[in-house]
């Protein structure tokens, strides 16, 4: 009945039942992989949606990529970042998700690959799949810092039309480092590949200094960088992401004219907050400064924490809001976060939900309240020891 596209088995895994389980026990659950701001205690301005309510949205005037004022507003926020965007350059979607979904359908046919990275974050496999696009895994290596292994990309099937790079990647935290980027760029124009950059967490260095950003600015070939307010200004709710279309003129202008059809077949993004975008990106900052507070706070206060533990070790984290942290393999990681929830009532994510290549790794979430996150990881750190 259903296309090829839907996964043919949808039933919950192991955690997924215990989590359900508990919450009908009305058990109080420590949420260490929950990484929507808005539930983590984040102080937001109390004036800053009242711009979803200027009565300039009340006209709906259709653009392929986006109102002009729109655009211009997220060029002008590059700024920040000591970059120059032309807003003739920039797409508005309604999420990165959908960004990718664009770009799929401008880069690939139905059979074609992308090359994505592997550990990372498993939406990739859905949206590809959506697409009937296949996704071919490339590894990231960790030798005290998250590298991309480029040899594990030559072996790329014929058909394979982009590479995808999440900086900093969600959840190892690494940035794309320069020579990265120069043996990445050497790659695709060889292959005559796209490289499409998920820059979300872009905004959130960690343990980085001066971390490469503005990839399709960069970059040699046709490149795309996306971002959006979801994670930028902590909004995901409100549906505002980009993309930034870089590359030599004629590969970027083509690009630009086939994402006009595309774009203007969905018109997917709402007039009210193209019209509030720019007080939203400048008002926002102070919630990114808020957000970026928090997951210092909390890396810091686990790593003191992990110090008591010999047995395990928080990796180097370059940026973005999560952590991972090595621990003993004592059991198999679906059976130890299964555990750990029903005996400690914490929930974390297992390293094996990210395609990491081994175990035992667990990934908890900085974005937490810090009284909560310091005492569930305090308790994770001894029962993961024990």
């Amino acid at each position: 009945m259903f296309s090829r596209r839907i996964p043919p088995e949808l039933e919950p895994n192991a955690l997924s039942r215990a989590v359900a389980a508990a919450r009908a026990r009305g058990t109080a659950i420590a949420d260490l992989t929950d990484s929507n701001p808005t539930r983590a205690g984040i102080p937001y301005p109390d004036d800053l949606l009242a711009p979803l309510a200027d009565s300039a949205a009340l006209r709906y005037e259709p653009y392929a990529f986006g109102m002009p004022a729109a655009r211009a507003a997220v060029a002008a926020d590059h700024a920040r970042r000591g970059v120059v965007v032309d807003p003739a350059h920039v797409v508005l979607t309604a999420s990165t998700s959908e960004a990718y979904s664009w770009l799929f359908k401008l880069l690939c046919d139905a059979g074609d690959s992308v090359l994505v990275p592997r550990p990372s974050y498993p939406l990739f496999e859905h949206l590809t799949a959506l697409e009937e696009v296949r996704a071919q895994p490339y590894d990231l290596v960790y030798d005290g810092r998250w590298t991309i292994d480029v040899a594990s990309m030559l072996a790329a099937p014929a058909g394979t039309r982009a590479v995808l790079v999440v900086s900093p990647n969600n959840p190892t935290g690494s940035y794309l480092a320069a020579e990265e980027l120069a043996a990445l760029s050497q790659l695709c124009r060889d292959r005559r590949w796209a490289l499409i950059v998920d820059e979300v967490f872009a905004d959130y260095p960690l343990d980085a200094r001066d971390p490469l950003t503005d990839i399709a600015l960069r970059a040699g070939g046709l490149s795309f960088s996306l971002a959006g307010l979801s994670k930028s200004v902590g909004l995901p709710q409100l549906k505002l992401a980009w993309i930034v279309v870089g590359g030599p003129a004629a590969a970027r202008d083509r690009a630009l004219a086939a994402l006009e059809l595309i774009a203007d077949s969905y018109l997917s993004v709402a007039t009210p907050v193209q019209v509030a975008a720019a007080h939203l990106l400048h008002a926002g900052g102070t919630v990114r400064a808020a957000i970026q507070q928090r997951i210092r706070q909390n890396l810091d206060a686990l790593r003191a924490a992990a110090r008591g533990f010999p047995a395990c070790e928080v990796l180097r984290a370059e940026g973005g809001w999560s952590a991972v942290i090595r621990v003993p393999a004592t059991r198999r990681e679906e059976q130890l976060v299964v555990e750990l929830l029903e005996r400690e009532a914490v929930l974390a994510h297992s390293g094996y939900f990210f395609d990491f290549p081994r175990e035992a790794y667990l990934v908890v979430s900085l974005l937490p309240p810090p009284a909560l996150f310091a005492d569930a990881c305090a308790r994770l750190l001894r029962f993961v020891s024990t």
